[in-house]
């Protein structure tokens, strides 16, 4: 398969170019993912200005909503699970309570404690927001690209992350 050289690949051939030992087995791997990452924010961005909501809000709304019903969770769980700072999500949460999307309810296990619960509201903007910020990446980013391209590329990640400890952590 023949591919048009791409702005990635200007860049790998300077560097071959210009510092050959710097273009190593992953160097172009690295890059394709920091662009394909890059391309996934604004989208996301631009698709999360339509909710009003930042990637932050939208983190916990979505992990509230996939947690399942009751959709809710501890502060603690919710921060490690977004790789967020407990003040980070305390800031998050606090945005999140004032706009009605999400309620804290005291723990009766635990009164040093509080659940985060998603409201009705908060369900049906996280659904909402979910399937268009795909819908969006979708279009923006992978239209055009052949589903099967496409699930090689999702297998070959997959696989990279099972052989490489580092992309665990």
């Amino acid at each position: 398969m023949t591919t048009t050289p791409d702005p990635v690949d200007t860049w790998i051939d300077s560097w071959r170019t210009e510092l050959p030992e710097s273009v190593l087995t992953s160097t172009e791997l690295i890059k394709r993912i920091l662009c394909l990452s890059a391309g996934l924010e604004a989208a996301m961005r631009r698709t999360l200005a339509e909710f009003q909501l930042t990637p932050a809000e939208f983190d916990v709304l979505t992990a509230l909503r996939r947690s399942g019903e009751p959709y809710r969770m501890k502060p603690n769980r919710l921060a490690r699970l977004l790789m967020l700072s407990t003040g980070g999500t305390t800031n998050v949460t606090h945005r999140l309570v004032a706009r009605g999307y999400v309620v804290r309810v005291a723990d009766p296990d635990d009164a040093r404690s509080a659940w985060l619960h998603l409201t009705p509201e908060g369900v049906d903007i996280a659904g909402r927001a979910v399937l268009t910020v795909g819908r969006a990446v979708e279009t923006d980013l992978f239209e055009g690209a052949p589903t099967d391209l496409v699930d090689q590329a999702t297998h070959a990640l997959r696989a990279l992350f099972a052989e490489a400890p580092g992309l665990r952590r």
